[in-house]
């Protein structure tokens, strides 16, 4: 199997790379953490001139035509700058979700504005009393004259308080955890009531209520296949985003070992923390690959087959980034955990990453429900 970039591949690489270098340095994404947004506007104008808003999607979307290898080169710079702009909400979720889900018509009516960077979008899925189970669904809708009318609370909405649109599910038919029944609606975000926070990753999510709210559009009334793709191509794209930012904390690190001295020395000149260094870099060469796996299968027809990868993939990603960011604190020391120091940051990241879209016992539990040990 080849697994060299092509040369727009690469290209796309080193322009994402050179842009996340020239505009993601600590200080920078302080500057842009405190916008009105809580990100840069100007920065996602960037994005579209670069094509990367539309980077997955069909060229007669305006998009660049790429696919999941192209969104893992993405994932994998923006790790690394600790972007906050609404990327994966508004490209990598809703745009999926657009791309399996929604008609002909509402495809070709959004997709080429989410590229242009002209509308944001935000998938209002989760639930408190969710968990991690993907298929939890008590929101509800109801066929009336006026349309279909939704009501329920949808709660950690990525970026939801500064979406234009939000792609909802609710419930038709069924009980709150049946795979059936559940419907995908288009809701003009304004119509619903929002309250917006930072999380403790400095991105940004939303409470939404949705009390009588009439849908633009119907996507589906039979979305869970649907959703259940969309989340796994959005896990691929968490994992690596995780190894970009592993990559840099353990850059970070090695670069604090050989600069910070103990007793007239270089502490990196000691063997046991050398050995730590290195049981770092395995685990972040065990998460890449598993994040190319789940990058290869996340395109794969068959649900059971890409769900048992994508799961694989996010037991060991979760696995890795958690014992490369303890690792990072430890060998830091108090300066780790502060808020002037980057290091600290990235373990914030990834410790999100890895409760984000089910966490590894969550997917270890998944494992199991197919029989398939891990």
């Amino acid at each position: 199997m080849d697994f060299d970039f092509s040369e727009d591949q690469r290209l796309l690489k080193d322009s994402v790379d050179r842009l996340i270098a020239d505009t993601y340095g600590f200080e920078q994404r302080h500057g842009y953490i405190a916008q009105p947004d809580g990100w840069s506007r100007q920065n996602w104008a960037r994005f579209a001139e670069l094509g990367l808003l539309g980077v997955n999607f069909a060229e007669d979307h305006c998009g660049f035509g790429g696919g999941l290898v192209e969104t893992m080169l993405v994932a994998e710079a923006f790790g690394r700058g600790l972007v906050i702009e609404p990327y994966f909400a508004s490209v990598i979720l809703s745009g999926a979700l657009l791309r399996h889900a929604a008609p002909v018509p509402v495809q070709d009516a959004y997709l080429p504005q989410i590229a242009a960077g002209e509308a944001l979008f935000a998938f209002a899925h989760h639930e408190r009393h969710a968990r991690h189970v993907a298929h939890h669904v008590g929101t509800t809708a109801q066929s009336t004259d006026a349309g279909w009318v939704l009501h329920g609370e949808k709660s950690i909405v990525l970026h939801g308080d500064c979406a234009t649109k939000l792609l909802v599910s609710a419930r038709i038919a069924g009980s709150v955890r049946d795979t059936s029944g559940i419907g995908l609606f288009l809701v003009d975000a304004a119509s619903t009531t929002r309250r917006g926070y930072a999380t403790q990753d400095s991105q940004r999510a939303a409470e939404v209520s949705l009390d009588g709210v009439i849908a633009e559009a119907v996507l589906s009334l039979d979305a869970w296949p649907a959703i259940a793709r969309a989340l796994d191509e959005a896990t691929a794209f968490l994992c690596a985003e995780a190894v970009g930012a592993m990559e840099e904390v353990l850059a970070i690190t090695v670069d604090y070992l050989k600069t910070r001295k103990q007793f007239g020395r270089a502490i990196g000149e000691f063997q046991v923390l050398q050995h730590r260094a290195v049981d770092m870099k395995v685990q972040l060469e065990l998460a890449r690959s598993m994040a190319m796996y789940a990058t290869m299968m996340a395109a794969d027809d068959d649900a059971d087959t890409r769900a048992r990868a994508i799961s694989a993939a996010k037991v060991q990603v979760g696995r890795s980034l958690r014992h490369i960011g303890q690792e990072a604190v430890q060998l830091h020391g108090g300066i780790a955990v502060t808020m002037e120091y980057k290091a600290g940051h990235y373990f914030k990241r990834l410790t999100m990453i890895e409760k984000a879209l089910g966490d590894t016992d969550a997917h270890l539990e998944r494992l199991a429900a197919m029989g398939t040990a891990f």
